[in-house]
């Protein structure tokens, strides 16, 4: 039987853990407080099409309970994991695949690819500062993820599921391993789509189009997706900050399948939703700005690419994170992400 540990079982992590558990998958979860405390009562339950259903999958806070995996899926955000990067170790052998199912830039980006970081080291400080996870899992442990699913987390123990079956996964590498093939088949047993893809990048970048602009101005006015589409100005700057996306991701080699207008329409169709970052604010828990937003500005000074909207809007984002005490300011980040007239222009004002 294959091993699968989900580490941070919340809405999407716990989404996956209910399905592999349906696929007959080993599963345990990683979780804390009154969440973990109502799955270890009353299993993971989870609400779906009307329906709920109940899995009895172990669940602790010590990952030192459950030994060796074959799969690790990472379901905390990005900025949460280094400082519990240790709990991982017990998980961890020589097998073992960590398959981060988390937004905008993974920190295994470069692996595999031949351009973008030459002269660089090949983690983005935004979203892996001091190359903390490329060190501790080694980047050949990474198979790639990216999460359409909408989840939410009503009650400890449970999970709502929204919208949305699909988790797309790739080697960093493209190529169709029999581990990617193993756990795509088990998604799929469990009632998810969990198409394998070569170029899986590209859909990276696609996801990401939305997530570095819908987010930020729905963080930071706290409107729905439809009431951002239906004003003209806003619409006008998440084209702007859609193209400036679009220009880096190009320049690693990225392929962008559909435009920039049916982009927005398909963020926009969505009724009275708002993205995570607004809940983020809405709930009080630090907002994940860096994987979504920073890590693209890291990327376009790499390249020498100018992108002045997304910089605007993403220096309005960290600083109401700051005010809010939903994020902390990292200068060794900001070193990377801001332009140099920028960076330039504050020394004169605050030398």
């Amino acid at each position: 039987m294959v091993k699968v540990c989900v580490f941070g079982a919340g809405a999407i992590g716990g989404y996956m853990a209910a399905a592999l558990d349906k696929a007959g998958a080993d599963v345990s979860i990683i979780a804390r407080g009154e969440h973990l405390e109502a799955i270890k009562a009353n299993g993971l339950r989870l609400r779906k099409d009307g329906a709920e259903t109940v899995h009895r999958v172990h669940a602790t806070s010590d990952a030192s309970e459950l030994g060796v995996q074959d799969y690790v899926i990472i379901g905390v955000k990005a900025h949460a994991i280094a400082p519990v990067i240790n709990s991982f170790g017990p998980l961890l052998g020589s097998g073992t695949a960590i398959v981060p199912a988390l937004n905008g830039i993974p920190w295994w980006y470069f692996h595999g690819l031949a351009s973008g970081h030459e002269g660089h080291h090949p983690w983005l400080e935004s979203v892996d500062p001091g190359g903390v996870q490329w060190r501790f899992f080694g980047p050949a442990r990474a198979i790639g993820c990216v999460v359409y699913p909408a989840c939410d987390v009503p009650e400890p123990g449970v999970i709502n599921h929204k919208s949305g079956d699909r988790f797309t996964l790739g080697e960093p590498d493209g190529s169709d391993s029999q581990r990617l093939h193993i756990l795509s088949d088990m998604l799929i047993a469990g009632g998810l789509k969990a198409p394998r893809k070569a170029r899986l990048r590209d859909e990276i970048w696609i996801k990401l189009w939305g997530n570095c602009s819908f987010n930020p101005v729905s963080a930071l006015t706290g409107a729905s997706l439809d009431l951002i589409g239906a004003d003209d100005a806003l619409c006008g700057v998440i084209y702007k900050m859609m193209e400036e996306c679009r220009r880096v991701g190009e320049s690693l080699g990225a392929r962008f399948s559909v435009d920039i207008p049916q982009r927005m329409k398909g963020g926009i169709s969505i009724i009275g939703h708002k993205p995570s970052t607004r809940h983020d604010v809405e709930l009080g828990r630090p907002m994940e700005i860096d994987p979504l937003v920073s890590s693209v500005l890291e990327l376009a000074r790499r390249q020498k690419i100018e992108t002045p909207t997304l910089d605007a809007i993403a220096a309005l984002l960290r600083m109401q994170g700051q005010i809010l005490g939903l994020y902390s300011r990292q200068t060794d980040v900001e070193e990377r992400i801001l332009p140099d007239d920028l960076r330039d222009f504050a020394a004169r004002l605050l030398p």
